[in-house]
């Protein structure tokens, strides 16, 4: 045998990928404790914090605004299951948290989708997580928007477009019931 055949398969990492918002950050320089674009193992054992507190927290946010610890992530593999998930909790007493859809109180968590925006205060993180076997360990690989990741967008009206062309939607004072006209009226 050869040293090729004999060497270990390479095993594959989870990596969450977080990429942070705020809208000060270049006045204010808030993320200026986060390492950007570098892959950073975190043991699973470890339960990496984001806030404040440089001193109990492994990501550091330099605002006063923010908690001393914002909020936790647990690595975890489901029972039964090779599949690695994480969770994230609020840690802090002031701040509600949403993750996606879902608002969470003071020491609540849930399991992180495998992609949604993270938001507290003017804060904005999307998180994605990339699959991975690893037992030992898990990544992560942080990033800096330019831009918000949560924008107000203008979506196009969902109501079915009537045959005169004009959508019913661009006239918000008229009435929203459905009204009956006689096709022989003009």
């Amino acid at each position: 045998m050869t040293s090729f055949e004999e060497a270990g398969t390479e095993e594959t990492v989870t990596c969450l990928h977080m990429t942070f918002y705020h809208p000060c950050q270049e006045d204010k320089m808030m993320f200026r404790g986060l390492n950007f674009h570098k892959r950073e193992q975190v043991r699973v054992d470890e339960m990496p914090k984001f806030g404040r507190d440089s001193n109990v927290c492994r990501y550091n946010l330099m605002d006063t605004r923010v908690s001393r610890i914002q909020f936790a992530l647990q690595f975890y593999r489901k029972l039964n299951s090779s599949e690695f998930c994480f969770e994230i909790k609020n840690m802090s007493k002031k701040t509600k948290l949403l993750v996606g859809q879902t608002e969470l109180g003071y020491l609540n968590k849930i399991d992180l989708p495998w992609k949604c925006i993270i938001c507290f205060g003017d804060y904005q993180i999307l998180a994605e997580i990339e699959e991975g076997e690893s037992v030992d360990y898990f990544e992560t690989y942080l990033h800096l928007a330019e831009v918000p990741i949560l924008q107000e967008r203008c979506l196009p009206s969902l109501l079915p477009i009537p045959e005169n062309g004009i959508s019913p939607s661009l006239f918000p004072s008229q009435s929203k019931s459905p009204m009956e006209i006689d096709e022989n009226e003009s």
